[in-house]
């Protein structure tokens, strides 16, 4: 389970031979981190009398970036779950018309349901990108640049999660299906992208010294 992980134990199945985790549970988990660094971010801004006027805003911020977090790590287990009965389609027969036939079927909803989680990944890390959208400008100045880096990791999310998407769907007979997933995934994918961009360079136009 992927709550179960250590980092270590996570980067070595990772790099090694096994089919999950993959690139899927690598952007849950990227997301998962940027989600983390939010609620660090609204952790070290509370109880501060400097931000004492946002303290109600980051009461919010911090369960649900929690519940991010958590909703990332369950989701990389879906992806590698999903992901199995697809890697085993793969090796169905194919020799008779009728073997063909069964194998087609049951490719097309293996990558259906392969095609979900890292969807729900993209999703997910919209919503965190809105809380560090947030702390970017009422959180903490001291880590500000914590939401820059959980920005930028959102977009290695939304980036890597997509690509699960994109080669699922290029598999699929069902087009008019196929059509509407990377439809879908390529709206958040421009969207989230866009203001991930916008966060970071909002928090880096308030940290980079520049000689006068």
């Amino acid at each position: 389970m992927f709550s179960d992980y250590s980092l270590t134990g996570f980067l070595d199945d990772l790099s090694s031979r096994k089919p999950m985790p993959g690139g899927g549970g690598a952007s849950a988990v990227a997301g998962a981190m940027a989600a983390s660094l939010g609620a660090m971010v609204a952790n070290l801004t509370s109880g501060k009398k400097r931000y004492a006027e946002v303290q109600d805003q980051i009461d919010e911020i911090l369960p649900e970036a929690e519940r991010l977090r958590d909703r990332m790590l369950e989701l990389a287990q879906e992806d590698a779950d999903a992901f199995y009965p697809l890697s085993q389609a793969y090796g169905l027969p194919k020799e008779t018309e009728e073997e063909r036939a069964h194998k087609a079927e049951v490719m097309e909803q293996a990558l259906r349901r392969a095609s979900e989680p890292p969807l729900h990944i993209m999703e997910c890390t919209c919503e965190v990108m809105d809380l560090l959208e947030t702390l970017s400008t009422i959180g903490s100045r001291m880590v500000i640049s914590d939401v820059g880096v959980g920005a930028a990791f959102c977009e290695a999310a939304l980036k890597g999660a997509s690509f699960n998407v994109f080669i699922n769907a290029k598999s699929m007979q069902d087009r008019d299906y196929a059509d509407e997933l990377v439809a879908k995934a390529q709206g958040l994918l421009d969207d989230g992208c866009t203001k991930a961009d916008t966060i970071y360079k909002q928090v880096e136009r308030g940290i980079r010294w520049s000689r006068s």
